[in-house]
Formats: C-alpha cells, structure tokens, sequence
C-alpha cells in the first residue's frame, strides 16, 4: 500500500513536470511566431507578363505570316514580310535619282572643260569676223547713200545686219566669260542641296524596304495571329501579339502603413497555387509615388476599402512556370 502511494506520488510529479516543458514549449514556439510574423509581411498579387503588338512601319500586302499562335519565337525572328516589289522599285528610282544629283554636281563643281572653253572662244571669233565684215558693208553704203549711190534700203539692211552682228558678239563674249569663271556659288549649292535631297530619298527607301520585315524584338511566346497572307495592312495595323518571356513582375498592392517597410531591391518570395512548396525568388523593382483605390485584383477583405500603393516584383521564371493573370502570394522579409 505504501509503495503504491509513493509511485501515485512520483507519477504526479512527472506529470506535472511534463505539463510545465509543454507550456514553456508552446509558449516559445507563439513568441517566435509572433516575432516570425511581425518580419514578414505577407502580400497578395497577380502575374503581369508584358506583351508586344507587332506591326509593319509601311503599309501593303502580307505575302508571309511564319508562325503561329504558340509557337517559340526568338529575339531576330522574322515573323511576316510583305509584297517588297513596290519598294524595291522606289529604292532603283531613288538609286537613279541620286547617280543624277551626283553628276549634276560634280559638273557644277569641276566648272566647264576645256573643249568647252575652247568652243566658246571660236564662236567669239567667228562672230568678231561677222560684225568686221558687217561694219565694212555698213561704211560702203553709208558713203554711197551720201550721193545717192544706193538705196536707202540697202543701207537699212546693212545697219541693221551689224547690229545683229555687234548682239551675237557680245553674247559669245559674255558665254566665253561664263565658261572661264565657272558656275556661280549659289548654283554650286543648289547642286549640291539637290544631291543631299537624293541621299535621303535613298536612305527613306532602304528603310522602307527593310520595314517590309517584322522582327521578333524579344523571345516569347506568340499569342495571337491577326491577319493571313493577301491581306493589305496600313502601319496601325496588328499583325502579331507576342507574351514577352522577359520580364516577369508580380503586380501587388501595399497599405500605407506599411509602406516605410518596403524599399526597392528587397527579397521576395512567391508562392503559386501550384507549386506552393516551390517559392519564386523576386524582388522589389518599383514602388509607385502615388496612392490609388484598391483594384479588384486584391483577394484580401481588409484592404478593400482602402487607399493603396502599386508594387512591381521582379520574378525570376526561368521555365516559364508563371502565366498571365495567375493569382500569388509575396513573402516579404522586413528589415529589423
């Protein structure tokens, strides 16, 4: 009987000691929860992949459409092209336009040759000998009109042939002065203006000519196909839309009161639906200077009716896990 109660003694103490290591257990693991909880703050968001609308900078018709809905594109890819004759004939005109400001040009510029010089000084000559033998005709028969040794026609047309004579001689003169001096500075810059002019127009259409390609500007995934193959389509058309692989953020939303906790450049972890024991790492890429009404996104009834910050996470996705739209939770740990 003693024994009994001296072993109903020794299990009571046990027991109560037992009680007292339980207590002091959960009582710490509540405090570091606690302590946990108060370092961490806990957001929710939403995968916001940015996507590209390609299009042509010209207008015409599609003569390729190369990929579709889903399928991997490439940074450089060439994803349509349209009809290039229209614009590989503007660009043989303007290569043409250009030759011809260039010749025009380089004869403003070297000035007249010398077999050119040369001829306007013979008609110089010749018109010198023309008007010599028209003054000579011109004398005889202003001395014979004295005594009536001929008529006054006669003497009309030889006055009037040494005008033209003396007209035509200064007009070869003034030509031989031209050829000699060479053309006037402001021909010469005329000349050349022209010829720029023709540089651009033959740059404009080498790069019309380019635009008549689509390049990926980005690897990603392509979302839809607009258009098909003879369609005409203007430079505010679609043609692609293509879900850009990179970059991938988290959009989420901050309460002002937590607002000085968060900085750019802090460490976050997001955890998916579908992969919860798999966290993305990411990071605090942009916090917006302005308050704006919770938008509909966020899934926690506290925040609702409140004003909020907008948040930017950069993601790190590289098997492209997360989609457009999908619903994630941030862990983000505060500095103490």
């Amino acid at each position: 009987m003693i024994y009994l109660k001296k072993n109903r003694r020794r299990f009571i103490r046990m027991g109560i000691i037992f009680l007292v290591i339980i207590g002091v257990i959960f009582l710490g693991v509540t405090l570091w929860r606690h302590n946990h909880a108060q370092n961490r703050l806990v957001l929710y968001g939403n995968v916001d992949i940015r996507q590209a609308d390609l299009g042509f900078r010209v207008s015409g018709r599609i003569q390729e459409m190369r990929f579709e809905e889903g399928d991997v594109i490439k940074t450089g890819d060439v994803v349509a092209i349209l009809d290039k004759a229209p614009y590989e004939a503007d660009l043989a005109a303007a290569r043409a336009e250009l030759a011809q400001a260039e010749a025009n040009f380089a004869k403003f510029q070297h000035g007249s040759r010398p077999q050119e010089i040369e001829e306007a000084r013979a008609t110089v000559h010749e018109r010198q000998a023309t008007l010599d033998n028209a003054t000579t005709i011109f004398i005889r028969q202003k001395e014979q009109i004295k005594v009536d040794g001929t008529s006054r026609q006669d003497y009309d047309t030889a006055l009037a042939t040494k005008l033209e004579a003396e007209a035509l001689l200064k007009n070869a003169e003034e030509a031989l002065s031209l050829a000699e001096e060479g053309f006037r500075k402001e021909d010469i810059e005329a000349a050349q203006a022209a010829m720029e002019t023709a540089k651009a127009h033959l740059q404009s259409a080498e790069i019309n000519l380019k635009d008549t390609e689509i390049l990926s500007p980005a690897e990603g995934v392509m979302l839809t196909r607009v258009n098909e193959p003879g369609e005409i389509v203007t430079p505010q058309s679609v043609v692609y839309t293509l879900s850009l692989n990179k970059p991938v953020w988290i959009r989420a939303y901050v309460a002002e009161p937590h607002l000085g906790d968060l900085k750019p450049g802090m460490e976050a972890s997001v955890i998916t639906d579908a992969h919860p024991d798999a966290p993305f790492k990411g990071q605090i890429g942009f916090i917006s200077p302005q308050a704006e009404f919770t938008p509909k996104t966020v899934e926690t009834p506290e925040l609702r009716t409140d004003l909020v910050y907008r948040l930017r996470i950069l993601v790190d996705d590289p098997k492209g896990q997360l989609r457009q739209g999908m619903p994630v939770t941030l862990h983000i740990k505060l500095l103490p």
